[in-house]
């Protein structure tokens, strides 16, 4: 009898270790997701460069 409450508690010790893991795999991920949406939001907000950057020399500065 305690060979079988042994591997049940080895059982469900096991289980637990897994939700635990893919718990924090998932938040991980959605962290990195919303990372990614701020960090194209913010790129978004650059402005444009224009064409002519590099093309003219002010020598007068």
């Amino acid at each position: 009898m305690d060979l079988a409450n042994s591997i049940a508690a080895y059982s469900m010790s096991m289980s637990a270790m897994q939700f635990q893991q893919d718990y924090s795999v998932s938040m991980m991920k959605k962290a990195m997701d919303t990372q990614e949406t701020a960090a194209q939001e913010l790129l978004d907000m650059l402005p444009a460069v224009s064409s002519s950057l590099g093309k003219h020399i002010d020598v007068y500065a």
